[in-house]
């Protein structure tokens, strides 16, 4: 029997509150059906442009009789000066800082419509999103207990704290001297120049981050889409070391059971979901390159170029998805070399637009992942045993990077120096072939897939009745429902 029918509690009702950007909305809403399928009633708060996506990722939950629903907000951004297009964070002016800042203005705007919601239904729970830190004090109105969901995983979080609170990065004199970081286990070292700009700086940012942190303090706990074996000294330290209540309840990912689920997280596929896997059914196991840079980073025409060369000069069967510009007739993109697909004939595939990730990463014809080191993306790699070729680009990536390549060994470096918000650092054609090959080719290549193929079967059993993030799901169950009766 499982763990629902032992509980004769009612149902706990529980609210999330993504972000308005896909690397938030993604997992979010898988954590908001995976609550569904285990007994709670799941309610997501959507703006009007994210609500077909999340409408999309939750429809065979819904078909299946389990508890789940949209409920929407209207996100002001002609009160803060924004066009209606601008719904979601990735369609903001590329390196705009003041469209990002009018952004969040909109959102921090939404406070009164929460109430509203809050005030109606008034669940057990509201889960929110990093980036909404006043929902802390929304919630406390109404004796709700919050949980913030930073969309990342202990090892970043530990090591971005260790950073904001010990500064190391102010002891040393240039942007390319090592420095360790303090306290965080592991003896890990990094550059200023591969920390976000509003840490390397005051900005106004850096502000609005402290209050992140502070609100997160402040909060019933933090729910973290990982799973204890990937990274438990961080895990506990996280916990111990820092203070944190924590509940590990990832992969998040692996609640998409069927090809329908995975085929409609996120946006809708730029491709076929068929022909991509039977290109892939016709290739050996462990022959294909996939090259993603996730829904954020938009590299310009001369490094896609070093890219398309580098690919090319590997010998390697790839997958790569670009961003598809609108305004350019797909194969006359000027970043395309001349008569590049034609010369790749059956060896390459180019996706212009959203690729079915998930699907294309389990796939047994894929052997490494070149990757923007995204938690989401990151996570899907190890989820799927492969091995990564890391490219970080901004946000806490860098500290991803890390955890791939020099705490879990399943990834090697693609040679990037510095933090660099939305467009990353120039990478040359050949850097680009011989961390291909590295992953791809020889024992070093092979070492990386076996340490790769041993996390995945770690995190499917993380999840399953008796893991480890199934036990700490129930645990935070238990959690909530002892602060219901205390409040009561």
């Amino acid at each position: 029997m499982g763990r629902q029918g032992l509980n004769p509690d009612p149902p706990l009702h529980v609210f999330f509150f993504p972000f308005m950007a896909s690397g938030h909305l993604i997992p979010i809403s898988d954590m908001a059906r995976l609550f569904s399928v285990r007994g709670c009633r799941s309610t997501l708060i959507s703006t009007p442009a994210n609500e077909p996506v999340l409408s999309r990722s939750i429809q065979t939950t819904r078909k299946s009789g389990h508890e789940i629903d949209v409920v929407i907000v209207n996100l002001p951004l002609q009160e803060v000066g924004l066009s209606p297009e601008h719904g979601d964070l990735k369609n903001l002016p590329k390196n705009d800082l003041d469209a990002r800042d009018k952004f969040f203005r909109a959102v921090r705007l939404l406070e009164r419509q929460l109430e509203g919601l809050l005030e109606e239904h008034r669940p057990d729970c509201l889960v929110s999103d990093m980036f909404l830190p006043w929902t802390t004090d929304v919630a406390a109105k109404f004796g709700i207990p919050r949980i913030v969901f930073h969309g990342t995983g202990n090892f970043p979080l530990a090591a971005g704290e260790c950073v904001r609170l010990y500064e190391p990065h102010k002891k040393v004199s240039s942007d390319t001297e090592p420095f360790l970081i303090p306290e965080l286990p592991g003896e890990i070292t990094l550059t200023r120049s591969k920390l976000p700009d509003f840490i390397r700086e005051e900005t106004p940012f850096t502000k609005f981050f402290n209050e992140v942190k502070e609100s997160e303090r402040r909060s019933f706990g933090v729910v973290v889409n990982s799973f204890y074996e990937l990274e438990p000294v961080y895990v506990d330290y996280y916990r111990n070391g820092l203070g944190r209540r924590t509940w590990q309840i990832g992969p998040l990912l692996l609640c998409n059971k069927g090809e329908e689920d995975k085929t409609f997280r996120g946006d809708q596929a730029s491709i076929d979901c068929e022909k991509c896997l039977s290109w892939l059914d016709s290739r050996e196991p462990s022959s294909v390159v996939y090259v993603c840079f996730g829904s954020m980073a938009s590299f310009n025409p001369a490094q896609l170029q070093e890219i398309a060369v580098g690919l090319e000069s590997s010998g390697q069967n790839f997958i790569w998805v670009v961003k598809k510009d609108p305004d350019v007739e797909e194969g006359k993109e000027e970043w395309l070399p001349e008569g590049y697909e034609e010369r790749m004939g059956g060896r390459g595939l180019i996706i212009r637009g959203w690729a079915p990730q998930v699907l294309i990463l389990e796939h047994v014809a894929v052997g490494a992942f070149v990757t923007h080191c995204g938690w989401n993306s990151t996570l899907e790699g190890i989820s799927c045993g492969v091995a990564m070729v890391t490219w970080p680009v901004a946000a806490e990536q860098f500290y991803n990077e890390k955890l791939v390549t020099e705490v879990l060994k399943v990834g090697v470096p693609v040679g990037v120096k510095q933090w660099i918000r939305g467009t990353g650092d120039w990478i040359s054609e050949e850097s680009v072939e011989k961390a291909v090959r590295r992953v791809m080719e020889g024992e070093e290549g092979e070492g990386l897939r076996r340490r790769a193929k041993g996390l995945s079967e770690m995190a499917r059993r993380a999840v399953e009745e008796g893991g480890s993030s199934y036990a700490d799901f129930y645990r935070l169950m238990d959690d909530l429902r002892g602060a219901k009766r205390h409040i009561s």
